[in-house]
């Protein structure tokens, strides 16, 4: 290996490590981001009154509730007003 070589490995692997440095503090960046996303996720769910564990079953009780809201909205509104479709 002659010294030229050399050089350019060490220049590689120096650009090579810059990169990884870079692209960890990107990614601690974007962890700390989602981390912060997640507080105020947990922290709205809480205000609501809703456990995270429980959220799967309060989107549906929600739309089972917008379901019958809407089919007592329909039958309020006199038939002669709906169109035949």
């Amino acid at each position: 290996m002659n010294h030229e070589h050399i050089e350019q490995d060490l220049t590689k692997m120096k650009r090579t490590i810059e990169q990884a440095k870079d692209m960890r503090y990107r990614a601690e960046a974007k962890l700390e981001e989602l981390e912060n996303q997640e507080k105020r996720l947990l922290a709205e769910l809480d205000e609501l009154g809703v456990k995270p564990e429980n959220l799967d079953h309060e989107i549906e009780s929600l739309e089972k509730e917008i379901e019958q809201a809407l089919e007592e909205a329909w039958s309020l509104i006199p038939k002669e007003l709906m169109k035949n479709d």
